[in-house]
């Protein structure tokens, strides 16, 4: 399987302070998300922000040494 991480989107219309509002909203959900990642996967906010910049696609085996999961399932109980 695959796990792909990015930043947030979001898509907005209307009037441009409505549009400022969204992209702002957007923005602090980025910089939360971000941070909650890097604590929980050990890699550095830097890292993080590079990564999560554009789709970023990552094996299982990928997955876990970065930190997103535990552990690989190869069959079920």
């Amino acid at each position: 399987s695959r796990i792909m991480i990015h930043q947030p989107m979001g898509g907005t219309e209307g009037q441009a302070a409505d549009i400022k509002i969204q992209a702002e909203e957007i923005l602090r959900i980025k910089k939360q998300l971000n941070t909650i990642l890097a604590k929980n996967t050990g890699q550095t906010l830097k890292k993080i922000e590079t990564d999560t910049d554009r789709d970023n696609y990552l094996t299982s085996r990928e997955a876990k040494t970065y930190g997103l999961i535990d552990s690989i399932l190869t069959k079920r109980k």
